[in-house]
């Protein structure tokens, strides 16, 4: 086969980007001109109206840096000193969050739930029936170190009976998957402009309840991450407090256009899905299984047990489908070996098909044997075996 100019990332972000995207950053702008400035207003327009998030009740705050940067500026503004965060983790990403609570000198708690099985709503109420200082928590809500979906929805209405504040990572979810801020009782929202909207790195962005942004003035542990600062200033000058990514925004806004075309949240999250099932269908086809039962499979990224078979080794085979022309991902579990792929980005069904060949010859070059899986997926007591 013959591999495509640019590879293919079959990532959770960054990905494929469109030449569209793409051709948007051949322009150089001022970061106070205001052209600028009027691309920033629609910017953060464009992502409350995405969220259902009325515009007088919560606020959209850019954040320059990559995703996690936005996640400590919201976690320092909307964990107050003297609160207490739950943090519920079943991956990497609620792990840095209880990391950087830890650096904040904020007092947190944690639901781990291990590598691949959801929080579920039940536990979320014991704890914060156990606890009545815990003021705040946080969820991923795609936790790309497994590609599971957590129940969100669920566990968001638990929260807001108890009246606790409900911080969302929904940093590979936004844009992909359904979310409405105006049904689901969420007080902050993060994500980042290289994931399901399809742009490019460069920053992220928090959509965070106005009167939680106000209470937040003052609480920064960090200059440049002070989202209370970064906001007021915005709302005053129409401008970032400090440079900002200036091609990444514009790059940004030209996405949002296809997003939209493509017809919203709806469409996007239907083409990812067409992608995983058929990259999940070819996969087992071929005797690869997937970590996560079919009910919690995301459409953002798929994490496949890696073959028993010795001749397998991730290096080997990540540098062959390289040759070939696409990036994936290693896997990030702790227990059993394993390796990531993404489907979102510029990608569909037809990318999806080229891959499974290239999957198919890789594993012949290398000599590897896969034995039929009893099982599609990788059971509890597999796990524990």
């Amino acid at each position: 086969m013959t591999p495509p100019t640019t590879p293919y990332l079959l990532t959770p972000g960054p990905l494929t980007t469109s030449p569209e995207t793409k051709a948007a950053m051949l322009n150089d702008w001022g970061s106070w001109d205001d052209d600028f400035n009027q691309v920033t207003a629609d910017v953060r327009a464009q992502l409350l109206a995405m969220a259902d998030a009325a515009d007088s009740e919560f606020a959209c705050v850019p954040m320059q840096g990559s995703g996690t940067f936005a996640v400590e500026s919201a976690l320092a503004c909307a964990v107050a000193p003297h609160g207490k965060a739950l943090v519920l983790m079943n991956g990497a990403y609620g792990k840095r969050a209880a990391q950087l609570l830890h650096m904040m000198g904020r007092r947190y708690v944690t639901l781990d739930k291990g590598d691949y099985l959801p929080p579920q709503p039940d536990e979320v109420d014991a704890l914060l029936h156990q606890d009545p200082e815990i003021s705040a928590v946080f969820l991923v809500h795609c936790e790309t170190s497994s590609g599971i979906l957590n129940p969100l929805e669920a566990i968001a209405e638990v929260v807001h009976a108890h009246g606790k504040t409900l911080i969302v990572d929904a940093m590979s979810s936004f844009g992909g998957v359904p979310l409405s801020l105006s049904k689901t009782p969420i007080d902050v929202l993060i994500s980042s402009a290289n994931k399901c909207i399809e742009g490019v790195p460069g920053f992220g962005f928090v959509i965070i309840r106005r009167e939680l942004l106000d209470a937040g003035e003052g609480r920064a542990h960090s200059l440049s991450l002070d989202l209370h600062a970064q906001w007021a200033y915005m709302e005053r000058t129409g401008q970032w407090r400090f440079t900002p990514p200036t091609h990444t925004v514009v790059a940004f806004q030209a996405a949002l256009a296809q997003h939209r075309a493509e017809g919203g949240v709806a469409g996007r999250c239907a083409r990812y899905t067409q992608n995983r099932d058929a990259l999940v269908a070819g996969m087992r086809a071929l005797g690869f299984a997937t970590l996560l039962e079919d009910r919690w499979l995301s459409p953002i990224i798929t994490t496949f047990l890696s073959p028993d078979d010795p001749a397998f080794a991730f290096r080997d085979f990540y540098a062959a489908l390289k040759a070939r022309g696409f990036l994936i991902y290693p896997g990030k579990l702790t227990e059993v070996d394993s390796f990531r792929i993404g489907c979102i980005g510029q990608l569909d069904v037809a990318v999806i098909d080229t891959l499974l060949l290239a999957i198919q010859d890789a594993l012949s070059e290398m000599g590897v044997s896969i034995s039929p899986h009893l099982s599609t997926h990788l059971s509890p007591q597999a796990w524990s075996a």
